[in-house]
This record gives structure tokens, sequence and C-alpha cells, in this order.
């Protein structure tokens, strides 16, 4: 039996959104800036896929600009918000957790000038709205903080967080990667500033993403070269993979409290019964406030990537850390951050459930995690 529970690296295409884009590979092709009718059907289905995605934040339409990823996006963000200040000026905020779009772009800034604080969690992972506070300089014109961690699910209290900002007169964007398409979010109600997303981590297509930029945010264009998205990201649209957005935007909508009790339900089956069943384990991240989809464990006595690996040859896809890191070696900045020890993190392991998982594949997939821990464990000094 092969079973993907890679879900959080990124998602299979769902059929009904391969069906909505598959006219736009052949049929439709005119390109959306052109003013003929190839053109007008074009900039109609990106304009339909458009309100989709505001739908989803509860944002306007013309609040939505459509980049190539999620990296892109947070890129954008923060690199916008810095130029329009000039250079040498200005302070960030962001967390010890956030992805690398966001660290590394703060990393960059602080070549030009900027400065960075980088606020530390709790050992759950959590973000606290105090020391976003205590943080804040006269001088702080963005905070960053990510909707829900893309290796331990935790869901960051970005309402509070996000009050503060505004209490300040501060800008405030958030990494919603992992949030946009599973959990409800309304850019109105909360007052984000700047949002990013990625289709590919809710169904959609590799290689589209999109921006939320609340209206009268200042804003500079991150790539130039052409008056597209309203001159604010010059590039000829990916029209196939804007369509896929949207429609995967749509359905994420309509199914989105279904489908989380159902993959919640089988999230607690493994925890349950992993930590009934085998001494020395751990969970990474916060226990309810999590992403319904997310399970972290650290396993005592066994190497992650070796239970990774050996998973893999029983065809079980799981993850060790975020695949954005993968291969690189390092220990993961996100558990190091929660206070693990060396031990701990090499012996991680991330599980991420999906729209497709089966209770079949999930008792599967239960049943080999305690063969491998045992065996591994035995070649081991535990």
């Amino acid at each position: 039996m092969n079973v993907y529970l890679d879900y959080a690296a990124t998602t299979p295409v769902d059929k009904r959104v391969l069906s909505a884009m598959h006219p736009f590979f052949n049929d439709v092709y005119g390109n959306p800036s052109s003013t003929h009718r190839f053109g007008r059907k074009s900039s109609d289905a990106v304009e339909h896929a458009r309100v989709k995605a505001a739908e989803l934040l509860n944002a306007k339409p013309s609040e939505i600009v459509f980049t190539g990823s999620g990296t892109e996006s947070d890129n954008t963000a923060l690199i916008s918000t810095a130029f329009m200040r000039g250079k040498n000026s200005g302070h960030i905020i962001t967390s010890a957790i956030e992805h690398h779009a966001v660290l590394h772009t703060c990393e960059y800034l602080k070549k030009t000038g900027c400065r960075v604080s980088y606020v530390p969690v709790d050992g759950n992972g959590l973000v606290g709205p105090d020391d976003i506070e205590k943080a804040i300089c006269k001088d702080t014109f963005l905070i960053s903080i990510m909707h829900a961690n893309n290796e331990i699910g935790t869901v960051q209290p970005i309402d509070e967080i996000c009050a503060v900002a505004r209490k300040n007169g501060i800008l405030f964007h958030t990494d919603a990667v992992q949030t946009a398409g599973h959990l409800p979010i309304d850019v109105q109600k909360t007052g984000i500033d700047f949002l990013s997303l990625s289709a590919h981590k809710f169904y959609g297509p590799k290689g589209t993403g999109a921006l939320y930029v609340r209206q009268g945010s200042p804003f500079e264009p991150f790539i130039h070269g052409g008056a597209q998205e309203n001159s604010r990201r010059a590039s000829t649209l990916n029209v196939a993979g804007i369509v896929g957005l949207g429609k995967a935007a749509e359905i994420a909508a309509q199914e989105m409290d279904e489908e989380n009790i159902r993959i919640l339900g089988y999230r607690e089956r493994i925890i349950d019964t992993l930590f009934a069943e085998i001494d020395g384990i751990r969970l990474n991240g916060h226990r309810r406030q999590r992403l319904a989809n997310n399970i972290n464990i650290s396993i005592e006595g066994v190497e992650g990537e070796s239970m990774l690996l050996s998973l893999d040859t029983q065809g079980i896809a799981v993850s060790s850390g975020s695949a954005c890191s993968a291969g690189s070696g390092e220990p993961s900045h996100v558990l190091k951050a929660l206070g693990l020890s060396p031990e701990q993190m090499s012996g991680s392991l991330r599980i991420s459930l999906g729209r497709f998982s089966t209770t079949d594949e999930i008792e599967h997939t239960i049943e080999m995690l305690k063969q491998t821990i045992t065996k591994l464990r035995s070649f081991s000094s535990f």
C-alpha cells in the first residue's frame, strides 16, 4: 500500500481543480493583457479566480495580487514595505520559527540597513503578544508572524498579535501558506495588512500564489517590467495556474469544516495510539492549538531520518521536517526554538494528513510506525 502523509510539503491537485484548469492549457490560450476576444476570455477567468481567492479571505478582489508562490508573496510583502521607507531605516519584528522565506528575506533586508528582532516562542511554539509589544521600537514599521507553523502545526494568536500592531500603528503581515484553505481567515475582522498564500498547499497547482494587500497599504512592486496586476506584479499571468488557485479556493471554502473534522479524527487516532502503546514519545507543538492535519513527534532512541527512509521502503511518505530545508543537514530551527535537545531534534518525524487520506491508510501507518520504531530501537541502546 502506498500512503502519502506529507500534505504539509505539498498537496496533490484535486481532480476538480485540474478539470477547471485544463481548457487554459490549449483551448483558451490568449494573453489576458490583450484586448481582443482571446485575451478577454483569459482575463475573465483570471478575474473570476480573483473573486474566489478574495472570498476565501473575506477580502476585496482588488486586494488580491497573484504571484508565483508563497515565497514570492512573503518576499514581496517584506521588501515592499521596507523599500517604501527608503534605505538604512526601520525595524522589523518577526519570530524565531518563521519559514525561511521570511527569515532569509529579513537577513537580506538587514544588509540594506533594516534592524530585525526575532521574538522567541514558548515550549509549545506559541508567540506571545506581550513579547511582540515589548519588542516594538519607535521606528518599527512591520510585524511578520506566520499564522501556523509548517513543521509543528502550532496556530498563532494572530488576532491578538494583529491588535498589538494596529494599536501601535504598525503594518502586519502573516504567512498563511499552511492555513489558507484549511482554517477560516477573515482579513477584515482581524485587520491583517498583508497575507501570503500558495495554491499547492490546498490542492491547487504548484507555481501559483497570492498576496493579499489591504487597500491603502503602502506597496512597492517586487517584480518590474509590465502593468499586470494593476502594476503591482509584472509578468504575463499564469492563467491556468490562477484558475486552479481560484477553483481550489472555492472548494476549500465549501468543504473546509467537514474536511477538518474528518482529518482531526485521524490525527487524534494516530496520536492517542502511539502514546498509549509506545514509550519515549514527545509531541512537538501545542496539543490543541494546532493544525488539524499536523503531527510532529520526537521518538527517543530513533533517528527521524532512519524512520523516514524505513517507512519510505514500505510505501509510506512522511517528513523529518520542512520540505524547504530537507537535505540541508542542519537541525530544525523550529525545534531548536522550542528548546529541544539535539537527540530530540534528530528523532523528530512530521506526519501531515490531507483530503485524500483514508481510514485504511491511517491504520496501516500506525502499524508500520510501531513496527519501525521497535525495529530501529533494537539496533540502538534504547
